[in-house]
């Protein structure tokens, strides 16, 4: 058991004390050892955007990202992004619009649409774009993800009275 570390992880909320080799990737330990699968192992490269979480608040590629230095941070899958069994706005608009497809990649759309919209509550439909560079689907044409990009965007304008 040596080359294992002690490290505890915030995941949507929840508090996990783990030993791990300082190599494996966060993607590696939500879905290895945490049992969390919405991020997807796809690339192994970040180029695809499949595995993608967010690291306090920002979407970053769970493949390239050790499990070590998410330590001290506030990590949300897309798992976490539900709220009492029901989906958020970003969700629902992914399903209302036909932005899932196949689901592969849904998950990393679904967060870094999150990233996004945290950053950028009214983006452009080149912004929204430009924020899915990295980002890969091999279903739809990316109309169906900028739509439900742009719903989800005027739905969240609209709960906060805008």
């Amino acid at each position: 058991m040596k080359h294992l570390m002690p490290i505890t992880l915030r995941v949507n909320g929840e508090i996990h004390e783990l030993l791990v080799p300082p190599w494996r990737t966060l993607l590696e330990v939500l879905r290895e050892m945490i049992g969390l699968t919405g991020a997807k192992r796809s690339c192994q490269e970040g180029q695809c955007g499949a595995c993608s979480v967010l690291v306090d608040g920002k979407s970053v590629n769970s493949c390239l990202y050790l499990a070590v230095e998410a330590q001290d941070k506030d990590i949300c899958t897309v798992e976490g992004l539900m709220r009492e069994g029901v989906l958020d706005q970003i969700q629902k608009s992914f399903v209302q619009k036909g932005a899932i497809q196949c689901g592969f990649c849904t998950p990393g759309f679904v967060v870094a649409t999150t990233s996004l919209l945290n950053e950028n509550p009214e983006p452009s439909e080149d912004e929204i774009r430009h924020a899915m560079v990295g980002h890969l689907c091999r279903c739809t044409g990316y109309v169906q993800i900028v739509e439900a990009i742009q719903d989800a965007a005027g739905q969240l304008k609209q709960q906060r009275g805008g």
